[in-house]
Formats: structure tokens, C-alpha cells, sequence
């Protein structure tokens, strides 16, 4: 517990002399420039890199992942890297975009079909459903005026989002970026190029999809 304890309040604490420091212990020489990126869940920073270009670093909220699901989504990165697929749109306003892009997530969801993940967790009605809302409820974010609206509303839900997963029949399983939205895929001239799998999970391929 004391552990535990020790890493959140670092987390928290985490500033800009403890991201510079952290980075050139990595052998890097810092140029001093830091710019906190978006990120809902985590800490991302692109960081200036003397005589060389710049990188990301993410600092991972203590216990949102063990070790052994951080290191299954680089492998995944990885593994889509070598299969030539770039790992980061801000606005799809182009319809040749979608194409393009739709070519682009039919490849990444070809390598993640390859293999299950073993450590990383399946999207589930239970997880993102029941849990989800049963866990706002149980720790009062909903205000008590809205309260009875919102646990009525997911409760008329979730029976018909089960409906619609009979419907489907069985879907095939694989491996997602899990958060595929427009600001996770950067265009450039040569296309698009992912970034971001700390959301990667096991779950249909509609997942990275409805975002859009």
C-alpha cells in the first residue's frame, strides 16, 4: 500500500523539471521545450530534443494497467510497425480520406486478428455496461436531482444493446486500437498515421470504427 501510495503521489506531482529530468535519463539531451499534449486518461508531453527531433513521452496513471498490459500494447505497436502500418486525422473534411483511411484500419485489423492479446481486457457489455454505470452511480457523480433519469435510462439500455449483439450473431474477436477517433490518426502527405494504443483491447472491429 505504501508502494502504491509513493507512485501516486509522484504521478501527481509530476512537473515539468521531473518530465525533463526523467527523459534525459533515458540518454537524451532536453532542449527545454515541453509542451503537455491531450490526454484524458495518462500524461503525454512532446518534449524538444537537442540537434534531433522531437518526441512523445506518456507517463501511464499508476494502476490503470499491470506491466504486462503496457508491454502487450507496445508489442502491438510494434507488430504494426513492422507490418509497414504508422503508428498517429485531425479532421476527415475529404472523402478520399475515408477511403484511405478505411484501407488503413482494414490493414491494422488484419495484424490484429493474428493473435488474441492474453493480459489486455475484451470490450464487454458487462465491463463497458453494467460496470460502467453501476460504478457512477455507486460513487454519486450523478447528481441526486438526475439520478433515478439516469439509472432508468441505462436500465431501458443495456437490454437493448444486448438485443443488438444477439442480432449481430458471432462476431469475430480481435485485437483494436480501442480508441480510433480524429484525434488519434495525424495526415500527413504520406496518409495517416496512428498513434496512442493505451485503449488497445480485444472486441469486434466495429469498435474502431463508430467513433468516426
Amino acid at each position: 500500500m505504501e508502494r502504491s501510495l509513493d507512485v501516486t503521489l509522484a504521478y501527481r506531482d509530476l512537473g515539468p523539471e521531473q518530465v525533463l529530468q526523467t527523459i534525459e535519463s533515458l540518454g537524451f539531451a532536453c532542449d527545454g521545450r515541453l509542451l503537455a499534449l491531450n490526454s484524458y486518461e495518462n500524461r503525454v508531453y512532446q518534449i524538444g530534443i537537442e540537434d534531433a527531433p522531437g518526441i512523445v513521452a506518456k507517463f501511464y496513471r499508476p494502476r490503470r494497467w499491470t506491466d504486462a498490459q503496457i508491454l502487450e500494447e507496445h508489442a502491438f505497436a510494434w507488430e504494426l510497425f513492422d507490418a509497414e502500418i504508422d503508428m498517429v486525422p485531425p479532421q476527415l473534411d475529404n472523402p478520399d480520406h475515408l477511403e484511405q483511411l478505411g484501407r488503413f484500419l482494414g490493414r491494422l485489423h488484419n495484424v490484429g486478428r493474428a493473435r488474441p492479446f492474453l493480459e489486455r481486457p475484451m470490450l464487454t457489455i458487462e465491463d463497458f455496461g453494467e460496470r460502467s454505470y453501476q460504478f457512477v452511480l455507486e460513487h454519486g457523480f450523478v447528481p441526486k436531482d438526475i439520478e433515478l433519469a439516469y439509472r432508468t435510462l441505462a436500465e431501458d439500455l443495456l437490454p437493448r444493446i444486448r438485443a443488438c449483439y444477439e442480432r449481430a450473431g458471432d462476431v469475430a474477436i480481435l485485437r483494436l486500437h480501442g480508441d480510433c477517433h480524429a484525434g488519434n490518426i495525424l495526415w500527413t502527405d504520406d496518409g495517416p498515421h496512428m498513434v496512442d494504443l493505451d485503449d488497445a483491447r480485444s472486441g469486434p472491429a466495429m469498435q474502431d470504427l463508430w467513433m468516426f
